[in-house]
């Protein structure tokens, strides 16, 4: 096999949807008894950003989901279904992208807008702020509760250090000093 082809293999292989991994499972238990999905939005269409002059609420002037994307947030709803996980509230960021991923993996629940998960890219937003407002309202979640929240690379990883590449996910609790601790990543 000649490079070509070995590095079209390998491109296959990494487009293809990911097993559940044995590490999931302590993820998996945290969120089934109460704990935050944190995920960064599905797959986009190419780009970094947004384009000039984008306006939040306007989708037309966002990078939004691919067909890709779409797919494969629906699949993500769909294998959290089949692993018995319920979430109670889906939150997103006020971005096209991510509260397009939230529809698609929870149709049956209502997305709400939650500031603190939008994007502080490229001098957007406060990420001190954002960061402080998320983790507070993390940690201010009734025990017990089960919530989905849909947001971007930089807000994951200012929260949790994780960098999280799109449709990934890490599940997060509050811990026992105000902070969030994170539980596990999750291979939907």
């Amino acid at each position: 096999m000649n490079r070509r082809h070995a590095l079209q293999a390998l491109g296959c292989l990494m487009l293809q949807s990911v097993p559940a991994r044995a590490d999931d499972t302590p993820a998996l238990d945290a969120l089934r008894s109460g704990g935050v999905l944190l995920l960064r939005h599905a797959l986009t269409e190419p780009g970094i950003g947004d384009p000039a002059g984008f306006r939040i609420g306007d989708c037309s002037t966002q990078r939004n989901l691919s067909a890709a994307g779409r797919a494969q947030a629906r699949a993500a709803g769909e294998a959290l279904r089949a692993r018995d996980v319920k979430i109670d509230a889906v939150y997103s960021s006020a971005w096209c992208r991510c509260i397009d991923t939230a529809k698609e993996m929870f149709p049956e629940l209502q997305v709400a807008v939650l500031p603190a998960l939008n994007s502080f890219f490229a001098g957007q937003g406060d990420r001190e702020r954002q960061t402080a407002a998320l983790r507070q309202w993390i940690t201010a979640l009734d025990s017990g509760r089960r919530v989905a929240l849909v947001t971007h690379q930089v807000n994951v990883l200012a929260l949790t250090g994780d960098n999280l590449a799109m449709g990934e996910a890490v599940v997060v609790q509050p811990d026992s000093r105000g902070g969030v601790r994170t539980a596990g990543r999750l291979a939907l």
